[in-house]
């Protein structure tokens, strides 16, 4: 049960402050997304000032001295690029599967059944790719396509508005990471011997959260609770199941325990939403900083995380397990006590 110390306790509040926020944090193989509909809930007067975007053009002024390596990784400050290969990885967010990854160890772990021999670290391996690069390249290629007009206005040199790749482009490049994913998810599949495919049908069911969060009708990002949750859910519970599915069998208290944490997503998923505060807005997306403000939208952030992981430490307690509810005790106690000095310095 000592993986239930999930790493994302390992969370940098110093991220709070805004002018820090970057897209590599989050959280969900999911990221921003469109919508039409007009806001109903007003954000607080205080906020109409905050997070203002560059101008278009001293936005690619900006982007013309940014980074090769931001470019790469897919993270703001990134250099323009004419390469269409850099351009479909920059697409990809290569800074958001290592959240991934280390969800499919923690559930190959979880099993009981993982062995360091050949063949099982080959299987782990396919698993991360098919969670990593394929599965969450095609959700961020995708939350990319439908976020252009908000990328329009608040990083107007991102590649999809911008124009240094097509539409036509963006969407055989989803065809092929969706494809590639779930291709990977029955190979494991046949692999492990299961007789039903259920890393096939946690691929699909991933993918498909991956795309009613940022695609019409439903578009789940419209609402920040459900959609930040469905982030927490994707980058968090998805890849455990797969891992523990692949070299065991799913029990309840770590399906449990993997959604408690995914509430604890929703407040990681809060931080990526502060930097697009002007355009969601624009727009009329209900992200949280929009609907409550971004000083209560802070609270919520810490209080979903701090809040979800005590609980888990109630949890340990009732299922006996002392000493595993003390160490995750006492990683939480100085994370709760930073907490206000960090949201007080923004």
């Amino acid at each position: 049960m000592a993986d239930v110390l999930n790493p994302a306790l390992s969370l940098n509040f110093s991220s709070f402050k805004r002018k820090r926020v970057r897209t590599q944090y989050l959280v969900s193989p999911l990221s921003l997304s469109l919508s039409r509909r007009r806001v109903t809930i007003r954000a607080a007067e205080t906020d109409a000032n905050e997070a203002k975007p560059q101008a278009p053009g001293k936005a690619l002024a900006a982007a013309a001295g940014g980074s090769s390596f931001n470019q790469l990784l897919g993270i703001k400050g990134a250099a323009r690029e004419t390469n269409k290969w850099k351009i479909r990885l920059q697409l990809t967010k290569p800074v958001t599967w290592p959240p991934l990854v280390c969800g499919v160890v923690c559930g190959a772990a979880a099993s009981g059944n993982f062995n360091w021999t050949l063949e099982d670290v080959a299987k782990s391996i396919v698993c991360m790719l098919m969670s990593g690069p394929f599965l969450t390249g095609y959700t961020q290629t995708i939350n990319d396509y439908y976020d252009r007009e908000i990328d329009a206005i608040n990083e107007p040199y991102r590649p999809i508005p911008s124009g240094a790749i097509s539409e036509n482009e963006v969407i055989t490049q989803l065809c092929l990471l969706l494809l590639g994913g779930l291709g990977l998810g029955g190979l494991l599949d046949v692999w492990a011997g299961h007789d039903f495919p259920i890393v096939f049908y946690l691929a699909l069911g991933g993918s498909l959260v991956s795309y009613i969060y940022s695609a019409p009708p439903l578009k789940l990002k419209q609402n920040g609770w459900i959609g930040n949750f469905a982030m927490g859910v994707s980058y968090i519970s998805l890849p455990w199941w797969a891992g523990q599915a692949l070299f065991g069998t799913l029990t309840p208290d770590i399906i449990v325990l993997t959604l408690l944490y995914s509430i604890a997503g929703l407040g990681i998923a809060i931080v990526n939403d502060f930097k697009s505060i002007e355009g969601d807005r624009a727009l009329g997306l209900q992200s949280l900083p929009v609907a409550f403000g971004a000083e209560t939208a802070k609270w919520i952030c810490v209080g979903a995380i701090d809040i979800t992981q005590i609980s888990v430490v109630g949890y340990l307690l009732g299922a006996g397990k002392p000493y595993y509810a003390l160490a995750l005790l006492i990683l939480i106690i100085p994370q709760v006590f930073f907490q206000p000095a960090s949201i007080a310095a923004d």
